[in-house]
C-alpha cells in the first residue's frame, strides 16, 4: 500500500517517463505535464484507489490478464457513497470538468495536426466548447488574466485581486485553495490557472520556446496579444464561475 501510494505522489510531483506505470499510455499520449497539486491531497487520493473497489469497464479484466499475464484484482472497500459537496467543491469540478474537455480536445489537435492547428482551434472553438460546459452546468464559467490573449478574457478590477493572491501562494509553492464568494442565492468561485511545459508552446517566450511560424500566427490572429513571456509553473489567469448557490441556508 506505501509503494502503491509513494509511486503515485512521485510520479506527479516529478513525472517521467523512467516513473511511468503504464508505458503504453505515454507512448500514446506522451508524458502527463506537471501540475501543482498538494502533496497530502495526491496521498489522500492515492490511498482511496488502493483502498477501495475502483468502476471499470466491462472489457478491462480481460484485457488486464490477456496483457499483463497476471492475476488481476480489483477488491477493495466498497464506497462510502458521495458526501454533501461544499459549494468549493462544485466550482472546482466545473472548472476542472471544463479543463478536462478543453485539453482533450487541444492536445488531440496537437498530437494530429501541429501547435498552428491548436491555435486555430483555440480561435475558433475554445469559446463554444466553455459556453457548452457553462450550459451543461448550469453556470457562467470564465477563463480570465491581467495579461490576455483575447481583450474578451480581461479580468475585471474583483478577479485582478484574486489574480494577485494565487501568483503569491504559486510563487510561495503554498497550497492553492479557492477563493469564494457566496451570496444567498448565488456562488462566485475562482481558482488559478498554472502553467506547464505544454503551455510554454504558446505562451512562452517568443524567442525560445514559441516556434516562429506560431508567433506570426499569434500577431495575425491575436494583434493586442498580451499572454507571452511565461515560464512553468506560473498564474497565467484563473477561472471565474458563477452559479446558483444550491447549499444556502433554509429560512
Amino acid at each position: 500500500r506505501e509503494a502503491f501510494i509513494n509511486a503515485i505522489v512521485d510520479f506527479v510531483k516529478r513525472p517521467t517517463e523512467e516513473k511511468a506505470k503504464l508505458r503504453g499510455a505515454v507512448r500514446r499520449f506522451g508524458l502527463m505535464p506537471y501540475q501543482q497539486y498538494d502533496s497530502g491531497e495526491v496521498r489522500a487520493i492515492a490511498a482511496y484507489l488502493y483502498d477501495y473497489e475502483i468502476e471499470e469497464p466491462d472489457w478491462f479484466r480481460a484485457h488486464w490478464q490477456e496483457r499483463q499475464g497476471t492475476p488481476y484484482n480489483n477488491t477493495g472497500k466498497q464506497s462510502i457513497g458521495e458526501q454533501k459537496k461544499t459549494v468549493a467543491d462544485i466550482g472546482l469540478s466545473y472548472a476542472l470538468g471544463t479543463k478536462k474537455v478543453l485539453g482533450a480536445n487541444l492536445m488531440g489537435t496537437i498530437q494530429k495536426k501541429g501547435v498552428e492547428a491548436a491555435l486555430a482551434f483555440c480561435n475558433e472553438k475554445a469559446y463554444p466548447l466553455t459556453d457548452s460546459m457553462a450550459t451543461k452546468y448550469n453556470a457562467h464559467i470564465k477563463r480570465v488574466s491581467d495579461r490576455p490573449r483575447n481583450p474578451d478574457n480581461a479580468a475585471n478590477d474583483e478577479e485582478l485581486k484574486h489574480i494577485v493572491t494565487f501568483k503569491k501562494q504559486v510563487a510561495a509553492n503554498a497550497k492553492i485553495n479557492a477563493i469564494v464568494s457566496q451570496e444567498k442565492d448565488s456562488v462566485a468561485f475562482y481558482y488559478p490557472i498554472v502553467t506547464n511545459d505544454m503551455c510554454l508552446k504558446c505562451h512562452g517566450s517568443t524567442k525560445t520556446d514559441i516556434e516562429p511560424q506560431v508567433v506570426s500566427l499569434l500577431s495575425e490572429l491575436y494583434p493586442e496579444d498580451q499572454a507571452t513571456g511565461y515560464g512553468v509553473n506560473e498564474v497565467r489567469g484563473i477561472w471565474s464561475i458563477k452559479f446558483a448557490n444550491t447549499n444556502k441556508p433554509v429560512d
